[in-house]
C-alpha cells in the first residue's frame, strides 16, 4: 500500500531538479513505475529508465521505501501528472502533480540610469518566484565578465524569504569608463540589463570660460561701433579750430 504520508503535489524551479517521491509499505517483490499521464509513456520500472530522455532517472531508498522521480533540468512541458504504479493484479496507482514555477529576473528602477563622475551607484537584480536561492549571480559590462578586483565595486546576493534573492553591483566612485550595458545573470535563468551612464561633472570656472568663449556675434557688433564712436568723439574734442577749417 503507498504511505498516507506520500505527496500528491511537487512544485519545482524552472532549470532545476524535481523530485517526485512515491512512498510504499509491504511492496515485497513488486515492481514500481513511474508513467508520464500526458502520453502514457513508462519512463522507469524499478532502477530502469525507458526512455531516451537522460534527464529522468529513479532511485530507490531502502530505509525509508521511496521510490523518487528524478527529473533534470525541468522544462515547461514537465509539468502535469506523473503515476507511480506496483505490479500488482488489478495495478495499484499513485498519483503527483507535478507544478513548474519560472523566476522572473528583472533590474529595479528605469533601464537607463544616469549618474555624475564620482557617485555612487547601485544596481539591484532581482529575482522573484525562486524556489532556490541561485549559486551564483555573473555580472557583465558589455561582454565582459566583472569580477571584482576593482576595489570600488562591490558584488553581494541577499536572500528575502519566502522566495526572492537580490543581487546587488556597487560602484562607490563612478568613473566616466564605467559608462556601458550591464547585465546580471543568475545560474539557469533568464538575464536582465540596464544601461549606465555617467557622466562629466564640469567645474565652475570651465562654465564660466566656456561662457565668455561663446559671446554672440551681435554683443561683439554693438561693443566695436561704441568703442569707434569714443575714439571718434576724442580725436574731435582735442583739435583747434583752425584745425577744423
Amino acid at each position: 500500500q503507498f504511505h498516507p504520508l506520500s505527496p500528491t503535489n511537487v512544485s519545482s524551479q524552472l532549470k532545476a531538479n524535481a523530485y517526485l517521491p512515491c512512498r510504499i509499505k509491504g511492496l515485497g517483490n513488486k515492481s514500481v513505475s513511474w508513467i508520464r499521464n500526458r502520453d502514457q509513456h513508462i519512463l522507469t520500472i524499478d532502477r530502469y529508465t525507458f526512455i531516451a530522455d537522460e534527464r529522468f532517472a529513479a532511485w530507490h531508498d531502502p530505509y525509508t521505501q521511496t521510490w523518487t522521480l528524478h527529473i533534470k533540468f525541468v522544462q515547461d512541458r514537465d509539468a502535469g501528472s506523473y503515476e507511480c504504479q506496483i505490479s500488482t493484479e488489478p495495478k495499484m496507482s499513485h498519483f503527483v502533480e507535478l507544478s513548474v514555477i519560472a523566476p522572473t529576473v528583472s533590474i529595479s528602477g528605469e533601464s537607463d540610469i544616469y549618474v555624475k563622475s564620482g557617485s555612487i551607484v547601485d544596481i539591484q537584480c532581482v529575482i522573484r518566484d525562486a524556489l532556490e536561492e541561485p549559486t551564483y549571480i555573473f555580472w557583465f559590462q558589455g561582454k565582459r565578465r566583472v569580477v571584482g578586483r576593482d576595489p570600488r565595486i562591490s558584488l553581494m546576493v541577499n536572500r528575502v524569504p519566502p522566495d526572492t534573492s537580490i543581487g546587488t553591483f556597487s560602484i562607490s566612485s563612478a568613473k566616466l569608463r564605467d559608462s556601458g550595458n550591464y547585465t546580471c545573470a543568475p545560474e539557469s535563468l533568464e538575464r536582465a540589463s540596464v544601461m549606465l551612464h555617467v557622466l562629466k561633472d564640469e567645474e565652475p570656472a570651465a562654465m564660466q570660460d566656456t561662457a565668455s568663449t561663446s559671446a554672440s556675434p551681435a554683443l561683439l557688433t554693438t561693443s566695436l561701433l561704441y568703442l569707434t564712436i569714443t575714439c571718434i568723439a576724442i580725436y574731435f574734442t582735442k583739435r583747434t579750430p583752425g584745425d577744423l577749417t
